[in-house]
This record gives C-alpha cells, sequence and structure tokens, in this order.
C-alpha cells in the first residue's frame, strides 16, 4: 500500500549527516516542516528563495554580515543558514538567529560545499516531481538508499556504504565516526579514495567481489588509513552487478548477520533499479509538465505548480545543437546537453526545469517579482546561459536562445515564442557569430526569416528588375545578381564591393552600367534600392 515519502526536513538532514557533516549550532530544527530547496548564498545577486530554503553561507566569515544576511533571510522564510565550522555563536549572533527564528548549522572542516550540495540535493529528494506519494520496497521508502543503509547498519551493528561499480558513494548509514580515516574521506568525498580502490584492484578484491554471491573479508591494507576491516558484498540484479555495500567491521561476520546481509543486497538491488527506472519515469514527467506549461491553455498553471514555479516570473532558455539528422549520436548528443543545461540550472536555482522537447531544450529560470518588470530583468537568464555554454566549449556547437519574462502561466506561451525566434536566428547562422541571443538582439534578422517562409508559403518569385538579373545571368552565364548585392552590401562603395568580388573596380562599374541597363533599375532611386535588397534577401528563384 503506498506510504507518504517521509519529508525532507532539517530534521531528517540532520539525522543522516549530522554525524558527520553538519552540527546545529544554534535553532529549532522542527520549526519548519518540509525544507522548499537548496540555495548558494551569492553577495553580489538579489536571492531568490523558495519558502523554507536551506542556504549554504559560502565564504560568510564577519558576523555583521551573518547577522544581516539572518535578518533577510527570516524576512524570506527561510529555514536554516550553513556556514564553515567553527561558528563562534557570540550574543549579537544568537540574537539576530533568534530573532529571524532560521537555525544556524555548521559544516564540519575538510568537506566541500560543492559535496554537501550534492548530499542535500539527494535528500531532499527533488526529483520526484509532481509526486504526491510514493511506493515501499521491502518496508523502505522506494528508492530511499539512506533509509535503506541505516536500517542495513542497525541489522549488523556496523556503519556501511552502498556504492556503485565505480565506487562512487551512493548512500550511507549513519555512526561513520566509528570507523577510520579512509570512512571518512569517502564520506566526505562521495568517493572512495583512488589510491584505496587501485590498491583494492591490485590485490583481487573487486574480482573476488563480483564473482561471490557472499560477503568478501578484506583486511586493512593502508596503514593509518585503513584501520578497520571491510566486508563486502555485490549488489546484483540477474547477472547485472549494479553496485556494492561495505561494512567497516571489527571482525567477520556471523553467520546470522550474513544472512541478513544478503538478504539485505536483494533489497538494495530493488531499490537501485527502481532509481534507474524512476530517472526516466521522471524524464519524461518532467518534460510532459514543461510541454504542458509551455503550450499555454489550462493545464498550464497546473503544470507549473508542479515543477515548483507556479508562484514566480520565470524566463525561457530555449537550447539546440547547430544542425541537423535523426542518426543516434545526435540523438544522444542532445539528451546529453539536456541533462547538463538541466544540471547546471540546478545550480543556479533549486527551482530551474529543463527538459529535451522534440529537438529543444527549454530551461524555465525564475527571476524575483521586483526585478521582473525592468528592462534587464533577463540579463541574468543571459548570463546563465552563455556560462553553460563556455563550460560546454567548442566541441559541441549549441545556441541558446532566451525569452521574454512571463510573470505568470498565461505569458508563457509568448515568451516561449521569443525565444523560439531568436533560437531560429541563431541555428540559421545569421547571428552574427552569437551563441546566446535574445530577440531584442536579433529582431531584424527573425523579421528576415519570417518574410522568407511567407514568401515560400506563398510560392513568390522575383519580379522586376530582379526578375530581369535573374533571367539574363541565366541566359548568358553572368553576374549581374551577384554584383548587385554585393553593391547593396557595400552600400554602394565600389572599392569594398569590388574587392568582396576579387574584380576591377572599372570590370565592377561596368557591370552596375550593364545591369541598370538590362533590369530598367534606377540605383538613385531609394525606393527602386529597397525594393531590390527586399526581394535579394527574401525572395529566391526556383
Amino acid at each position: 500500500m503506498p506510504t507518504f515519502r517521509p519529508h525532507a526536513s532539517l530534521r531528517r538532514v540532520l539525522d543522516d549527516l549530522g554525524a558527520t557533516l553538519l552540527e546545529l549550532v544554534h535553532g529549532d530544527v522542527d520549526r519548519v516542516g518540509q525544507l522548499g530547496g537548496v540555495v548558494i548564498h551569492d553577495p553580489l545577486e538579489e536571492p531568490v528563495l523558495p519558502r523554507h530554503a536551506l542556504v549554504l553561507g559560502i565564504g560568510l566569515r564577519d558576523p555583521d554580515e551573518i547577522a544581516a544576511l539572518l535578518a533577510e533571510l527570516g524576512r524570506h522564510d527561510a529555514a536554516g543558514l550553513v556556514l564553515r565550522a567553527p561558528v563562534v555563536v557570540s550574543r549579537e549572533l544568537a540574537a539576530a538567529a533568534a530573532g529571524s527564528g532560521v537555525a544556524l548549522l555548521a559544516l564540519t572542516r575538510g568537506a566541500s560545499w560543492a559535496q554537501l550540495a550534492a548530499l542535500l540535493r539527494a535528500l531532499l529528494a527533488e526529483g520526484d516531481v509532481g509526486e504526491v506519494a510514493g511506493e515501499t520496497l521491502g518496508g523502505m521508502p522506494s528508492g530511499d538508499l539512506f533509509a535503506l543503509a541505516n536500517a542495513i547498519a542497525a541489522l549488523i551493528d556496523a556503519p556501511v556504504t552502498i556504492e556503485d561499480r565505480s565506487s562512487r558513494v551512493l548512500a550511507f548509514s549513519g555512526r561513520q565516526d566509528e570507523a577510520d580515516p579512509s570512512r571518512v574521506e569517502t564520506i566526505l568525498g562521495r568517493q572512495v579514495p583512488e589510491r584505496y580502490s587501485r590498491l583494492l584492484a591490485d590485490r583481487g578484491v573487486f574480482r573476488e567481489l563480483y564473482r561471490s554471491d557472499r560477503p568478501v573479508y578484506v583486511e586493512p591494507l593502508l596503514e593509518g588509513l585503513v584501520t578497520l576491516p571491510r566486508v563486502a558484498l555485490a549488489v546484483r540484479a540477474g547477472d547485472e552487478v549494479l553496485g556494492s555495500i561495505w561494512a567497516a567491521v571489527r571482525e567477520p561476520l556471523s553467520e546470522e548477520r550474513t544472512l541478513a546481509l544478503c538478504d539485505a543486497a536483494r533489497l538494495v538491488a530493488l531499490h537501485m533499479l527502481r532509481i534507474r527506472a524512476g530517472a526516466d519515469v521522471e524524464r519524461r514527467l518532467r518534460t510532459d509538465l514543461l510541454s504542458t506549461a509551455l503550450e499555454g491553455g489550462v493545464g498550464a498553471r497546473e503544470a507549473l505548480d508542479r515543477l515548483g514555479l507556479g508562484d514566480q516570473p520565470v524566463v525561457v532558455l530555449a537550447l539546440a545543437l547547430v544542425g541537423s539528422g535523426t542518426d543516434a549520436g545526435l540523438v544522444t548528443e542532445r539528451q546529453r546537453i539536456s541533462d547538463g543545461l538541466a544540471m547546471h540550472l540546478s545550480a543556479v536555482h533549486p527551482r530551474c526545469a529543463a527538459a529535451l522537447v522534440g529537438d529543444v531544450t527549454y530551461g524555465l529560470v525564475p527571476v524575483s517579482r521586483e526585478s521582473a518588470a525592468g528592462e534587464h530583468a533577463a540579463d541574468g537568464a543571459v548570463r546563465v546561459a552563455a556560462d553553460f555554454l563556455e563550460r560546454v566549449g567548442d566541441r559541441v556547437r549549441a545556441v541558446v536562445g532566451v525569452g521574454t519574462v512571463a510573470q505568470d502561466a498565461a505569458g508563457l506561451v509568448e515568451a516561449r515564442a521569443s525565444a523560439d525566434r531568436a533560437l531560429r536566428v541563431l541555428r540559421a547562422g545569421s547571428g552574427d557569430g552569437r551563441r546566446v541571443a535574445r530577440l531584442a538582439d536579433v529582431h531584424v534578422e527573425a523579421l528576415v526569416l519570417e518574410l522568407r517562409d511567407l514568401v515560400a508559403a506563398r510560392g513568390d518569385r522575383p519580379t522586376g528588375p530582379v526578375a530581369k538579373l535573374f533571367a539574363y545571368d541565366e541566359r548568358h552565364g553572368t553576374h549581374l545578381v551577384e554584383t548587385l548585392r554585393a553593391w547593396l552590401d557595400a552600400f554602394g562603395d565600389v572599392a569594398v564591393a569590388s574587392a568582396a568580388l576579387y574584380v576591377h573596380p572599372n570590370t565592377f562599374r561596368y557591370r552596375l552600367r550593364r545591369l541598370a541597363e538590362v533590369g530598367g533599375l534606377d540605383l538613385a532611386d531609394p525606393e527602386a534600392r529597397f525594393a531590390a535588397m527586399l526581394q535579394l534577401r527574401v525572395v529566391s528563384p526556383r
């Protein structure tokens, strides 16, 4: 029978991470229920905080600065502020924390902020988009490997980690402080230290582990770093090895505990398979919700609410690869860069949403209501997109169109349309080498492309002088149309236009006189020049 997933509260965060990473310094962890997200404090940017946010105060040391931030977070109803240990709580700082209602926590020395952010987001389970209730497997909330790790630790009376095939830590139990320095380093880095994993591979431990269906006992291998033996058991689904369970023990497990660990491994396999399948389900669900929101209509508001974006303005990003085709490599590359954008946006704001719709990845980036009405409201989204493409580099040629700010669900259709129009210009190579652009940056180029669509739909062909020049060139193999285009592009400068065509200026002047005669075109008439330029830009002969 479905049961509700445990709330991702401050209490649960401290229960799961407290002994290893976090310590409560001041405040009440039970003041708020479910956390709204994880936010990294940036003193140079205006905060956009979800309700009950847990804020990471990276680099904060000055007591006055911390007190001012606490007051601001209290106004935004934040749940907690994490600072780097040691945190000295003065009388003034305690008063500021008490007045704001924001809990103060300390991050242990040696742990990185990136590690903490990854762990917190895993615990907050923000991937369960729109999920109100979840199933259980073996009495545990489906996919909750942390709860399962704690249960296994209780069964075998030893701190455990659950790891994937690459020795990355997927979850860990409490009581890790009872283990040795290697286990602490593993937890902090979410990865088994390379020197230890390499030694395990050289000793054949992994080979034995993946061949056996029984726990493998591993004596300490690194003096001073690994002081406790390990018991490891492979986690399998049929013939596929999904990962392993590692327990830091003081002696070999009894037969009873060995059986309990083997039974637990089968349950871990179910949860790991559920997580893997759930990632595909979540991706499809997020895509459906985002598509529904962007299309507008009666379901747009509900879709935005389920994405966590129903209460604030958003900017629409539209990302695409430059190129065409449907081969498997391109499809895989689109999904890869879409996942990369989603991860990049999640680091910017916990409520960003991104999904691949067709061959375009759309992203929704929240902005504060105070800045949403300004003419530079989308500047932050432009910087986010440019930073992402800079990180991707030139190996993948991608471009991003940035839409206008949508104040609510009703404005998303127009915002998406403006992002699509800007993206189309960039994909066509008409954006002067830009990789990121708003519609305002490429508005004229977008209008030209849309005029071409209109002309193509109607089947229009060149008329008047331009039609005569096309016909003459086709019959006689001349270059009068090319000459006219170069002259118009050079704004009538014969020297520049002739250099562009690699012909002598006198030859170019002769061609100009000839095309004026053949086409009956008055080059001194501005209306005639504009008509010719417009046809050359948007109308092509069949």
